[in-house]
């Protein structure tokens, strides 16, 4: 019952022995005294820094404490190498060289609830408020939550503001105001300076908007909460995942292998030099500290560019008075998704700063054909961000039987680029619409397609925006369910859970929640597989734990229904565990976008407008717009660490369009960690033999050497 707990059930310290040889030493000795001489150590870079400095010194250390007595020699002998993997733990993902670190996520989450419990507050009494959350030398947990809650202004470390920013704060607050909205949000990160090097306090803000504007303001410390509460899907997903990899490393470790740190890049796990990653983050620390902004941004790497990028774009920058000429419409396609509406939202801003008319196409295809439009304007889209759901409207309709309503429509309005936010029916209405140019001329416009569904099921992007809100709903119910049982008798949930024939959803929130298995229908099962997850919860339940818990996908297997698994573990289960079956339904598809999902959405409907303004300027051609060639319709996805755009086209070969998903997908090389953390005795493929006996034959060997 780890996994859904915050915090560290072994403890952690600021350990000041350890920065001293002498602390060191007595570590040495604890370590060799029970036959360790593999060291995992999860922290941030001063914890990593003293691990690498401790295996530096490990020979020197044992052979003092052989000197003192404090050994033996044969106890050194036994452990005269140590090997140590790093992973990093830090709520300020302040640690270069990994996108992510365990702890961020979650402490997004802490701070979203509290933003969004504010909003509500600052709207009834129309007040500014000045939120100050952590980051003493990074600004990653200020920057995303302003681009995650719509800010007006947000303050971080890697760069100040210009020495004039107390008019320009004052006058981006006043307009704010005037375009009808009733509150401004300002986050500051605790670390927050201006060009001089001088803090700027979240005190400095309120008395300087009180004194200058006299709006009713207040200042929301947020302080350790940020550390607190249950850990999020990603950071349980992430921890997991680093942690299975980080004993991998340890295992293939030898004398000569340098200390390594598990990162996370795009969605792979990966090991780099330990030291080199840390040398890279105290190289930040010293660009701020030298006045070096722009090259501190660049350390922190590309993805915190790319936000601080569009942070500027969605709150420093007004429309322009010229227009451009151009009119984009954006709409949404399929079932709802969270963070829709983050993406419609910067979609339509970016689209008028880019100087073009924007239109709101409601309830989707459909709607489109029949003109249900209207032009949307900045201030319209402002308090979006946070919402779950669609405000446009969304329909399942696909565009094929309404081809001549659908090219009066583009016509009428005058439309010269479609963004279509949705799911599988965004990709599929979108291969139909390029085959109705064949005979409507008006449909020879650019087309973006930014996936949108919790399934996450459509080809070409490894994510989708709603399928994080979607599996912390999931992992959050599975929690309940799980305690809902303490103190009764012994209990085996099954859950079944959307994402049509994906089993993202399923595989995912198995890892997330600590199920024992995950049925779906791309790792195909039959009876004995069944046989052999109910003998594992029966082993189970003779032990101390009390609980199991069993996620099925509802289209993994169209014979082996929720109700025959629930009833097939009822029967077999009969005086050893009791069975309870939940339908989690529509609830997945609801609920306010986590801040990955309201961040992602954001981030993709800026690059989706970016590419389509391109786009129509190249198929321009005397004031007409004429767009028939493969490239002019494209997908946005997230691949790896890249937002990529791919013709639809190309993406037809990659689908399995009875099933409705992609024939590749990376999450399912996840599925072997799934069933090792449920302590299955799992059958290996040829690969994975022959990997695990290349790891013995070199322990075996390296161990007769010693």
């Amino acid at each position: 019952m780890m996994l859904q707990l915050g915090g560290t059930v072994i403890g952690s310290a600021r350990c000041q022995d350890f920065r001293t040889r002498e602390g060191r030493l007595k570590a040495a000795r604890n370590l060799v005294k029970r036959g360790i001489t593999n060291l995992c150590v999860i922290g941030g870079d001063g914890s990593l820094t003293g691990a690498d400095t401790f295996r530096a010194e490990w020979s020197s250390l044992l052979a003092e404490l052989v000197k003192v007595g404090g050994i033996t020699a044969e106890e050194a002998k036994k452990s005269s190498y140590l090997n140590i993997v790093g992973m990093v733990g830090s709520i300020d993902n302040d640690f270069c060289g990994t996108d992510m670190t365990i702890g961020t996520d979650s402490a997004l989450h802490r701070i979203m609830e509290i933003v969004d419990a504010i909003t509500t507050t600052a709207q009834s009494h129309q007040r500014t408020f000045v939120l100050e959350v952590m980051g003493r030398h990074c600004g990653y947990l200020a920057l995303i939550t302003a681009l995650a809650c719509g800010a007006d202004w947000v303050f971080i470390p890697e760069s100040p503001p210009e020495d004039d920013w107390e008019d320009h704060l004052c006058r981006r607050l006043t307009e704010t105001r005037v375009g009808g909205s009733r509150l401004n949000i300002i986050i500051v990160a605790e670390g927050a300076i201006d060009k001089h090097g001088k803090p700027i306090s979240s005190d400095d803000i309120k008395n300087l908007v009180v004194k200058r504007l006299g709006y009713d303001t207040r200042v929301t410390i947020l302080g350790h909460v940020q550390r607190g509460g249950t850990p999020s899907a990603f950071d349980r997903i992430l921890g997991s995942r680093m942690g299975v990899e980080a004993v991998m490393a340890l295992l293939e470790g030898t004398p000569d292998t340098p200390a390594c740190v598990v990162s996370l890049s795009g969605n792979q796990a990966v090991r780099l030099p330990l030291m080199e990653c840390v040398q890279v983050t105290k190289d930040v620390t010293t660009a701020m500290n030298e006045g070096r902004f722009d090259d501190a941004l660049k350390l922190r790497g590309r993805s915190f560019q790319n936000n601080w990028n569009v942070y500027k774009l969605l709150a420093h920058i007004r429309p322009p008075s010229t227009k451009s000429g151009y009119t984009l419409a954006v709409l949404n396609v399929g079932a709802p998704a969270a963070g829709m509406n983050a993406a419609v939202r910067s979609t339509v801003r970016i689209g008028l700063i880019h100087g073009h008319r924007m239109l709101a196409v409601h309830d989707g295809f459909e709607g489109l054909a029949f003109g249900k439009l209207e032009e949307i304007s900045w201030d319209r889209v402002g308090s979006w961000t946070g919402l779950g759901g669609s405000k446009l409207g969304t329909k399942r309709t696909l565009p094929k039987k309404y081809f001549e309503e659908i090219s009066g429509t583009i016509s009428n309005f005058g439309i010269h680029g479609l963004i279509i936010i949705g799911g599988f029916e965004a990709f599929t209405g979108s291969l139909e619409l390029l085959e109705g140019r064949a005979k409507y001329e008006e449909l020879c416009i650019p087309l973006c397609i930014i996936p949108a569904t919790v399934s996450n099921n459509v080809p070409g992007s490894d994510f989708s925006i709603g399928a994080d809100t979607a599996l912390n709903t999931i992992t959050t119910t599975c929690d309940r369910i799980k305690q809902s049982a303490a103190g009764t008798k012994r209990r085996v949930f099954i859950i079944e859970t959307m994402g049509g024939y994906c089993g993202y959803l399923a595989t995912m929130a198995g890892l997330a929640a600590g199920a024992d298995a995950a049925y779906i229908y791309e790792d195909h099962f039959n009876i004995h597989d069944l046989q052999v997850n109910v003998e594992h919860l029966t082993e189970k339940m003779k032990t101390t734990v009390k609980r199991g818990l069993v996620l099925r996908n509802e289209r993994c297997n169209e014979n082996y229904t929720t109700d025959f698994i629930y009833n097939l573990y009822s029967e077999e289960g009969k005086g050893i565990f009791d069975c309870r079956k939940n339908v989690l339904g529509h609830m997945q598809q609801g609920g306010t976008p986590t801040p990955f999902d309201r961040n992602f959405g954001t981030k993709m409907g800026a690059k989706a407008v970016a590419w389509i303004t391109g786009k129509i300027k190249e198929c321009s051609r005397h004031g007409r717009i004429f767009a028939n060639t493969p490239d002019s319709a494209c997908l946005l996805g997230m691949r790896k660490r890249s937002l990529v755009f791919q013709p639809i086209t190309d993406l037809k070969e990659q689908t399995d369009f009875e099933h409705r998903i992609p024939k590749e997908q990376w999450w399912l090389k996840l599925r072997p960690i799934l069933k090792i953390l449920a302590k299955y005795n799992i059958e290996l493929d040829t690969s994975e033999k022959a990997h695990l006996e290349h790891v013995t034959r070199k322990r075996i060997s390296l161990e007769s050497n010693i």
